[in-house]
């Protein structure tokens, strides 16, 4: 199976990725894993996206799509991969489409996350974390006994800055404007399949399985 997931930012695209890559037995591969492995390595792209960095500028597509290109090889890949956090926009789509091609394994799937942004700001507004031993705790869905102490450990509990609810609405809007025309891209490839992810974690995993049984 070679996946890719798409949905805003507090969809929980990192837990299904878990679950799915472990169902399929295929290994997950975030840009953010991609990015860490080139630092801790010091590989020449490492080394480049670590000056763009440094001096505070977003690492440009060019190198962001050379380190994918070059985890596309690994053999590690052989039956497949779930990708997540990239393509970002429709020019990384499109070189990820040229990259499959060249080794003719192109996309099984596009499985996009569906949330409406009421959700998502509930979801990711409500958390706190410990700031002792980091336990994340939710307003609503997994309240600590007593208001802003962690249970486990009694620490202090904080909002994180992206938590907060202007900047989840700016994140939505960056979602909507760089990332969400990809799923229009990949509706037009015939690969896009979209599940509502609300409900629990067992039950959303359940519907992508699903779903992706048509294709695989």
């Amino acid at each position: 199976m070679r996946l890719v997931l798409v949905g805003p930012p507090g969809a929980g695209k990192g837990t299904q990725a878990q679950f799915l890559s472990s169902h399929y037995s295929i290994p997950h591969i975030s840009t953010g894993d991609i990015f860490r492995a080139n630092l801790k390595e010091g590989t020449p792209l490492g080394l480049e996206a670590k000056s763009f960095m440094d001096s505070g500028n977003l690492v440009p597509d060019s190198v962001t799509n050379e380190m994918v290109r070059d985890r596309l090889t690994k053999d590690d890949l052989a039956n497949g991969f779930l990708l997540d956090g990239f393509p970002r926009n429709v020019l990384q789509a499109e070189v990820l489409r040229a990259i499959l091609g060249e080794k003719k394994t192109p996309l099984d799937a596009v499985l996009e996350l569906a949330v409406d942004n009421a959700e998502i700001i509930l979801r990711l507004s409500g958390r706190r974390v410990c700031r002792n031993c980091g336990k994340v705790w939710h307003l609503e869905y997994d309240k600590p006994s007593s208001a802003g102490t962690c249970d486990a450990c009694e620490g202090e509990l904080y909002q994180r800055e992206d938590d907060k609810e202007e900047v989840i609405k700016h994140r939505l809007d960056v979602y909507q404007e760089q990332t969400a025309p990809i799923v229009a891209f990949y509706r037009g490839e015939g690969l896009l399949i979209t599940i509502t992810a609300s409900g629990s974690v067992a039950d959303i995993t359940e519907r992508a399985i699903s779903a992706l049984s048509r294709v695989h």
